[in-house]
């Protein structure tokens, strides 16, 4: 049986020691026909970007050492014109994917490392080059480049090679926005942006070396920040149909795939944890979490993809964003969704700037899933509903909402308040909770139209430290009419917990009180225990909670 190899992104390796190997070699009959001289393809990170390439460089690549051989029996063997285009182009491979540094200097500095050992790759053209030439290729060589020599380096090796060969050149460039990302989080955004531009632009905007060029990242960058200038620019992101079945796993491939390891009947299980991405209008599997759950010898479900990553821009964009924002991911936590409109073009120094834009970059780099979009008559743009993937994804949100919810509270406390909640210690609760509204309740503005939302999405929020014991349910109907949340225990011999939400504005003459008496009368005339009791659940709590501003009053039927 042929073993799982997780994280080579080596093709020639992966065939020269019979990994297993998902064929995406159609990738190069796609990039060879394609319209585009430079081809972007954005997509979340581990989806397999930087082995396509290498895919694309073993079969493109003219080279002294024969690497036919590695496409026998493949998809692309089949495309006979293709494959009479194997081995023959100059080509450049450039990866950005480690670029990772704490300041600007340190990247120039590595940046200067990696362009001197690509032109030693191509040593031999020194051979062939004029003597002025030969000076700026020696000061590349020997790390002594400025950074505007860095800035044309890639430009001047198309050149040079382009004039040994006769035969123009391909780009492949791996990942150019990694170093981006962390200019931003590092702050030297300006100067990385700035680099990057002029790097990118003289290589690829009327080059006449260039034949075509393949670059691969997670965001676009915008087009008008990065690419500037870029006619000749197709780009391909997660909601476009081109090359949408190239990164990741098909239903078709995962199945294939747990089929060979006998792990076939566990498809509804993979299902739930890393399928749920849509890329043009196929569906996609987490190639990551797949491989890394077939690979263990222990075999348990658990969240892969985002274990690898500190995730360090999702907790910060979430933590500064607004209201809205909160409140949208209680709301996609809880199995809805958000609506939006969606910017592909998106800056990283306007990511925070507006909602559209943080969903947009969830969007696009795997955290959140495209379901359906529809045409917005009035703003001339399609709008997207935006959901979950799957449960790798939620236990991410889960974790950073916990977070939300410990900050400014003492732990022991925030324990106990719910240790009273599902024990049915309704005085205790209240005691606990009260306090807990006056500590934490800036976390979400309750002046504005809609109060009773704020104070529905806040206990939701509140309640996901629960979710391993008990089903978390929100506005679903139950008897006569929907109750606000329920907490249906996985023990049925444990209490089940129906509550009801009841808000006063703050200038309104209504008392606690009163507001009190309307919500219990309430749980009682809809029935709302209905679908507890349906579940076994003999032991029920009905809950009212009311509110005002920051006072509260908990009661039960």
């Amino acid at each position: 049986m042929k073993r799982i190899s997780l994280g080579t992104s080596d093709f020639k390796k992966i065939i020269d020691n019979n990994f297993y190997f998902i064929d995406k070699t159609l990738i190069v009959k796609d990039f060879l026909e394609d319209g585009g001289e430079i081809v972007l393809l954005p997509r979340p990170r581990r989806f397999g970007k930087t082995l396509n390439l290498s895919i694309l460089r073993y079969f493109l690549e003219k080279s002294s050492k024969d690497t036919s051989y590695l496409f026998k029996g493949l998809k692309i063997e089949k495309e006979t014109e293709i494959m009479k285009k194997q081995g023959q182009y100059p080509l450049i491979y450039l990866t950005f994917k480690d670029d990772k540094h704490s300041n600007f200097e340190n990247f120039i500095d590595i940046f200067r490392h990696k362009i001197s050992s690509l032109y030693l790759s191509f040593k031999y053209l020194l051979d062939t080059i004029d003597d002025i030439e030969k000076v700026y290729f020696n000061d590349i060589l020997y790390r002594r480049s400025t950074i505007g020599e860095l800035e044309i380096s890639l430009l001047k090796l198309s050149e040079y090679l382009n004039s040994y060969h006769d035969h123009k050149v391909i780009i492949l460039i791996d990942e150019y926005d990694t170093p981006i990302h962390e200019g931003y989080f590092k702050n030297y955004y300006a100067e990385i942006i700035g680099f990057m531009r002029n790097f990118l632009s003289a290589a690829l905007k009327d080059n006449v070396n260039l034949g075509k060029a393949l670059i691969t990242g997670i965001l676009r960058v915008a087009k008008e920040s990065i690419f500037s200038g870029l006619n000749n620019l197709a780009v391909y992101s997660i909601l476009s149909e081109g090359y949408s079945d190239k990164f990741g796993f098909t239903e078709e491939e995962t199945l294939e795939l747990l089929k060979y390891y006998n792990l076939d009947k566990q498809l509804d299980e993979f299902k739930t944890w890393y399928n749920g991405y849509i890329f043009g209008t196929t569906t996609i599997y987490n190639p990551w979490s797949v491989l890394s759950y077939i690979s263990r010898p222990d075999r348990y479900f658990m969240p892969y993809w985002v274990n690898t990553s500190e995730n360090s821009i999702i907790k910060t964009l979430l933590a500064q964003g607004d209201e809205d924002i909160k409140l949208g991911l209680e709301t996609l936590y809880n199995g809805g969704f958000v609506e939006t409109t969606v910017n592909e073009d998106v800056v990283m120094s306007d990511i925070s700037n507006g909602k559209e834009n943080i969903w947009s970059f969830l969007l696009l780099s795997g955290y959140l899933k495209a379901t359906d979009k529809y045409m917005d008559e009035d703003i001339n743009l399609f709008k997207y509903k935006l959901t979950i993937p799957n449960t790798e994804i939620k236990i991410l949100y889960r974790d950073i909402i916990k977070k939300w919810f410990m900050e400014g509270f003492i732990s022991n406390d925030f324990t106990n308040m719910l240790k009273a909640l599902v024990i049915g210690e309704v005085e205790l609760f209240e005691e606990y909770f009260s306090e807990y509204i006056l500590k934490s309740f800036s976390y979400f503005d309750i002046s504005g139209q809609n109060p009773e939302r704020v104070y529905h999405a806040f206990i939701l929020g509140m309640l996901v430290s629960l979710s391993s014991t008990h089903e978390i349910v929100s506005n679903r109907e139950s008897g006569l009419g929907r109750y606000d949340v329920s907490l249906i225990p996985k023990d049925i011999s444990k209490p089940g917990i129906i509550m009801e939400f009841k808000s006063i504005r703050i200038n309104s003459k209504m008392t606690l009180e009163k507001g009190m008496d309307n919500a219990l009368n309430q749980i009682n005339k809809k029935l709302y225990d209905t679908e507890l009791t349906n579940r076994g659940v003999l032991n029920i709590i009905k809950l009212a909670l009311v509110f005002k501003g920051k006072e509260v009053l908990i009661n039960q039927c």
